[in-house]
């Protein structure tokens, strides 16, 4: 198995993070430790379960754990989604445009293991 840092999909998801990180920092002060603080956890979680993923003993298992990746994407979209309706994020933002391109990323990875392992 290769280093996870040489995953495109893993490279993307650490960008993720830092403009995560960036869009949330002017949420309003309330949410703190309530949106903000999921949306990041949730947003740290993608490149973190890919790694995980990767350190494991095949691509099995790596496959399963790019596919909880895409469950905390899809968590991290949601939330994202939640903050734009609250005014907190604008739709066009960075976080939301990198999340759709991780998204694919992870999603391509997944097929690809998927058919390697098949």
């Amino acid at each position: 198995m290769s280093d996870h840092k040489d995953l495109l999909a893993w490279r993307e998801a650490m960008s993720l993070v830092e403009v995560v990180y960036r869009d949330t920092e002017n949420f309003p002060r309330d949410e703190t430790f309530g949106l903000r603080a999921q949306v990041r956890r949730a947003a740290v979680s993608v490149p973190s379960i890919i790694a995980e993923g990767s350190g494991r003993n095949s691509p099995g298992e790596l496959r399963q754990f790019v596919g909880i990746a895409s469950g905390s994407l899809a968590e991290l979209e949601t939330q994202l989604e939640l903050a734009t309706r609250l005014g907190f994020l604008d739709a066009d933002s960075a976080a939301i445009r990198q999340t759709d391109r991780v998204g694919r990323l992870v999603n391509a990875l997944r097929k690809s293991l998927i058919h390697a392992t098949a």
